[in-house]
């Protein structure tokens, strides 16, 4: 089993939402020659994804290698007149794991593709919590009146090469699962085999503007295989390293006894712990599920604060302002245990700093704090949601054969 490892000399720029991250993902593919990779949890056809999909189009029609994936829950369908288009650029796609007839029912159909990642000609890597998604936008509540808050990360260098294989494997698996025929499986696995032999024979590309090189930095993978706990891992780590200060923000908030245990402890031993997390009640187990245990981190001494701005979908993290992570995964049952995410983590304090003052503005200005003796007295109406919420999450992950 491979153990992640940070590595030198990247280049990394950090992307404040939509605005940032669209520009730059659609120059990247503009400006490929041989390959592009993405996987995306949602893809959803409005302006943006008109944008991306146009962009991919033009890539697959200059003759690059342009593999897509969106999971099968998040995407629930492809329009037809883009089936079309892709299939006469030659762009290859994949929906994951569409539900069949049981649905949610059975606990495989729980083990989604979340991860947000792209890559382009083994030369440059996306990622973050950014779906392929207007940020004005949101597919079960219309327009919204406030941007997502939200981040990725472009990055350079050698972490992009754990990036690409990672994503060459799970397309090949796809490939088997799918039960291609044998002439077409050969084929997909010719195709993986010139294109990571194409990528080395590509010159280092020039850093993209903005951002900082010579950076320490590493792609953390979960998924059901080799990597089950190593993003969880990540931030225990982290934070029971820290020193002075943790930031956390997480737009679903469930976290296992052990991450309980590191924040409440590290709070206790006098670290400022800071957890910027979902105001806005979009689904009925996300926000009710997690409150139960609000009582324990507030009598620790820990900060929670909700984001009243407008839907957080932050998923990052900032300690003693020199470690930080920005990925797909939420402190949650979901992600931690069924999903597969990708992070990166950084160690760079300019970079840290940069993140730490996004999440602190939020805060300041967009955060509601939550006063401890004022939840202990919440009305027994919501005390009643939220048991109820918490104990089918707690049945669900039971039947799903997951501990928490």
């Amino acid at each position: 089993m491979t153990v992640p490892q940070f590595k030198e000399g990247n280049h990394i720029r950090l992307l404040k939402g939509g605005g940032e991250f669209f520009p730059s993902l659609i120059q990247a593919i503009d400006a490929s020659v041989q390959e592009v990779r993405l996987e995306t949890y949602i893809f959803y056809f409005d302006d943006v994804g008109e944008r991306v999909c146009t962009a991919l189009e033009r890539a697959g029609l200059r003759g690059v290698n342009v593999y897509l994936v969106m999971d099968g829950i998040g995407t629930p369908s492809i329009p037809d007149a883009w089936i079309q288009r892709f299939l006469d650029a030659g762009v290859h796609w994949h929906r994951f794991s569409p539900l069949g007839r049981w649905g949610l029912l059975m606990p495989v159909g729980w083990r989604r593709l979340h991860r947000k990642l792209c890559v382009v000609d083994a030369q440059l890597v996306f990622c973050g919590g950014i779906n392929i998604l207007d940020d004005y936008v949101d597919p079960t509540y219309g327009a919204l009146e406030s941007p997502r808050f939200d981040f990725a990360v472009s990055v350079q260098g050698p972490l992009v090469i754990d990036a690409h294989r990672a994503m060459v494997q799970f397309w090949d698996r796809l490939q088997i699962t799918r039960q291609l025929e044998r002439m077409q499986f050969q084929g997909a696995r010719q195709t993986w085999k010139d294109s990571r032999l194409s990528a080395h024979l590509l010159p280092p590309a020039d850093p993209e503007p903005g951002g900082r090189s010579g950076i320490r930095a590493m792609l953390v993978l979960r998924d059901n295989l080799r990597n089950r706990n190593r993003i969880e891992r990540a931030y225990r780590k982290a934070i029971a390293d820290a020193r002075q200060e943790v930031l956390i923000a997480s737009a679903y908030f469930l976290p296992g006894a052990k991450l309980r245990r590191s924040l409440i402890h590290a709070a206790r031993r006098g670290v400022r712990v800071r957890l910027l997390l979902q105001g806005h009640y979009e689904y009925f187990m996300q926000y009710h599920g997690a409150r139960p245990v609000f009582g324990a981190l507030l009598a620790a001494g820990v900060e929670i604060h909700e984001y009243s701005a407008g839907f957080l979908h932050a998923k990052v993290a900032v300690v003693d302002g020199r470690w930080a992570t920005v990925g797909s995964s939420n402190l949650d049952p979901l992600s931690l245990l069924l999903a597969r995410e990708a992070n990166v983590i950084v160690s760079d304090v300019p970079f840290a700093q940069e993140l730490r003052a996004c999440l602190v503005a939020a805060m300041e200005s967009h955060g509601v704090q939550l006063d401890a003796q004022a939840y202990a007295q919440r009305p027994w109406r919501q005390r009643l949601l939220d048991g109820v919420a918490f104990g089918v999450m707690r049945l669900l992950l039971f039947l799903a054969g997951r501990r928490y």
